[in-house]
């Protein structure tokens, strides 16, 4: 059965103080004390800047065994360059990530909305990415669902990101051997909590696309109101996964 991973798209949210971190409790220690809850979780502050090496490597410190970063990678990198040249960016940006040593999970490449279909920059781009990282793109123009792209995917074994969105469709295709899923708001972007009845029709999905893959790894991006940390646990709890990490 495929190994399945689930939590929030970041942990650093002052909100977050007594909805789920103790009143009390030093904000160097949310880390900790979400590893105590989650397995797992995606690093989005490393979309608006590069962490420094001594945050990648107290990260890794902070957490135990077993534990999984989840990346999303640099807009210099998506937004900026929108994948040409960039190998020295790229370089950068995974000399960085892999201070995390075997916590690092799949690197997240979120395209930015006014970027096409464009199948050779796809092809040209996925050539530079490194096989023993496990890559994922987050498509957000709806011209890159087509089967030429997936075709690509596929073939070099780079996950799509299959994203919950309000007013957004998104396919519920895999590409590789791992699934990767977003949820952005139910109603609200970032803003609104999922309902148990949704929650449920999820876990039966997650289930059929689980089938016959080795990982998913579920990440809840409505972080307003500690929502994402509700639904993470709520998820989990329909799925019956295991919320203790493994300790060596």
């Amino acid at each position: 059965m495929a190994q399945i991973l689930i939590g929030t798209s970041g942990w650093h949210y002052g909100h977050w103080r007594e909805r789920y971190y103790p009143a009390k409790l030093a904000s160097s220690r949310w880390l900790g004390f979400y590893a105590q809850t989650f397995k797992t979780v995606e690093l989005n502050n490393s979309f608006y800047h590069l962490p420094t090496e001594s945050s990648f490597t107290n990260w890794k410190q902070t957490t135990p065994p077993g534990f999984c970063f989840a990346v999303k990678a640099s807009r210099l990198i998506t937004h900026m360059h929108k994948l040409r040249n960039i190998d020295e960016a790229l370089g950068n940006f995974l000399s960085r990530a892999r201070l995390l040593g075997d916590k690092l999970g799949p690197v997240l490449y979120q395209l930015p909305p006014n970027l096409h279909n464009n199948e050779a920059l796809l092809e040209d781009f996925a050539s530079r990415l490194p096989a023993d990282v496990r890559h994922v793109f987050e498509f957000r123009h709806a011209s890159w669902f087509d089967p030429a792209i997936f075709a690509i995917m596929e073939r070099r074994d780079i996950g799509f990101c299959i994203f919950d969105a309000p007013e957004q469709a998104c396919p519920e295709v895999v590409t590789a051997d791992f699934v990767y899923i977003r949820f952005h708001g139910s109603v609200k972007l970032y803003a609104s909590c999922y309902s148990d009845q949704e929650m449920d029709d999820w876990a039966e999905r997650v289930r059929r696309l689980s089938e016959g893959r080795r990982a998913v790894y579920i990440y809840f991006n409505n972080d307003n109101e500690a929502c994402a940390v509700y639904n993470a646990l709520t998820l989990r709890e329909k799925l019956q996964v295991s919320g203790e990490i493994e300790r060596t």
